[in-house]
């Protein structure tokens, strides 16, 4: 039998990268899937991938009115699970770095998670559901350069715990995956301008043997935790880093 069957599905970022992954992966699995991300002609790309057809609902993580309304349409038919992989990562010296970027990483990766997680929470209860997060390794150690990107993560783990501990008693789980690099668009971006020492970046680098991660690896953990293999597990931060965080 398929992990998913039946189950309805939101998730965001999905237009590429791991959101992307995460939606082939949960459609081979039978469930009834809405992809949500700001880029539509992406979204419909991924659609033309997945072995099922998904509703496709732009939105934008920036308004919070276009968050409650990617939950509405998503949970129309109820909702089982909802993956939160939307994202922006913007870095650079911290000297230099705009206090709006600043601003627009936290509403983006942090605000807009919150706002995702409140306008489903009422649905996830009626179908005893849960939440999968994105958080990131930066949410678990400082890291050079990424002073925006870390504080939005650290507030993802912190509203993935807070959340689990709210929850548990009604039957929502809440957990939070952290990837290290994972080969995606969005870390494909070109190094910032400024003085910027490379031996502190490094220090973050994969363990592993081509330890950098594939979109596929991250949305191997996404259909584990949203699964009743994971019924126990609620409040957790996994890493899949290739050993970034190991030492």
């Amino acid at each position: 039998m398929m992990l998913f069957s039946g189950k309805k599905i939101l998730i965001t970022g999905a237009a590429s990268g791991i959101g992307r992954a995460t939606a082939i992966r949960f459609a081979t699995e039978g469930a009834d899937i809405t992809i949500g991300d700001v880029n539509e002609a992406g979204l419909v790309e991924t659609a033309a991938m997945m072995a099922r057809k998904p509703r496709i609902q732009p939105f934008d993580a920036m308004d919070n009115d276009s968050c409650r309304a990617l939950v509405d349409a998503a949970a129309q038919d109820g909702l089982d699970v909802l993956c939160n992989i939307s994202g922006v990562l913007k870095w650079g010296p911290s000297e230099t770095f705009a206090i709006e970027d600043f601003e627009r990483v936290l509403r983006v990766n942090t605000t807009s998670v919150f706002a995702l997680c409140q306008a489903a929470l009422p649905h996830l209860i009626q179908s005893k559901g849960n939440i999968v997060n994105t958080a990131s390794t930066a949410a678990l150690q400082g890291i050079a350069y990424t002073i925006a990107y870390s504080a939005s993560k650290h507030g993802v783990a912190a509203i993935t715990k807070g959340l689990a501990i709210e929850f548990a008693s009604r039957g929502v789980r809440v957990n939070a995956i952290c990837p290290g690099h994972v080969e995606t668009p969005m870390t494909q971006t070109p190094p910032p301008a400024g003085d910027v020492d490379w031996s502190l970046v490094m220090r973050n680098a994969p363990k592993l043997l081509n330890g950098s991660c594939a979109p596929e690896d991250i949305a191997e953990m996404f259909a584990f935790l949203a699964s009743e293999k994971a019924r126990k597990i609620t409040g957790a931060l996994f890493t899949v880093d290739g050993g970034q965080l190991a030492g």
